[in-house]
């Protein structure tokens, strides 16, 4: 069975015809030539394919693409104003936080998400607000915080040192 849905892309409206067992991340490699989200697991496990999905990070070989019609993508590319990188970028090549580069998309845009959960004042598992950990001026991100908050995201290469420091000073 197939169906037609409208898309948001890098701010691009999109609108394809999608067989209803279609993930958002099949279709948007293969039917709409967006090859930023990378496929790694297909499980929702590795994090290659995380992208803002209407402002939230989400792993796409998890959603199917008929559940997110009239959905706002915002992928890796999408998230530089221009010639002009996004801070989380930017600090992500300041800080070398990649090595081969495949999982980078999806850990830029989870460090995007990531750091507007800290500011809206969403919690984690080692978030300690007994001791200081929210504050408020907002959470303490720690190399632990931020190693938790992106545990979803994995780097085959362990560019992980690289990767917290720039989020530290994507953050600052």
């Amino acid at each position: 069975m197939r169906a037609q849905i409208t898309l948001t892309v890098d701010g691009r409206p999109r609108t394809v015809e999608v067989d209803t067992r279609s993930t958002l991340l099949d279709v948007l490699r293969e039917q709409l030539a967006v090859t930023t989200p990378k496929k790694g697991c297909d499980h929702g496990q590795c994090g290659s394919c995380t992208v803002l999905l209407d402002g939230r990070r989400a792993t796409l070989c998890l959603a199917l693409a008929v559940a997110h019609d009239g959905a706002t993508i915002l992928t890796a590319d999408g998230l530089a104003d221009g010639d002009t990188l996004h801070p989380v970028q930017q600090a992500f090549l300041t800080h070398d936080g990649f090595q081969c580069g495949y999982c980078t998309p999806g850990q830029i845009c989870s460090a995007v998400g990531m750091l507007e959960e800290v500011k809206a004042g969403m919690p984690s598992l080692v978030t300690d607000d007994a001791a200081g950990g929210i504050t408020p001026s907002g959470i303490t991100l720690s190399a632990e915080e931020i190693r938790e908050r992106m545990s979803g995201n994995l780097c085959r290469c362990g560019a992980y040192p690289n990767i917290v420091a720039a989020i530290q000073e994507a953050r600052g």
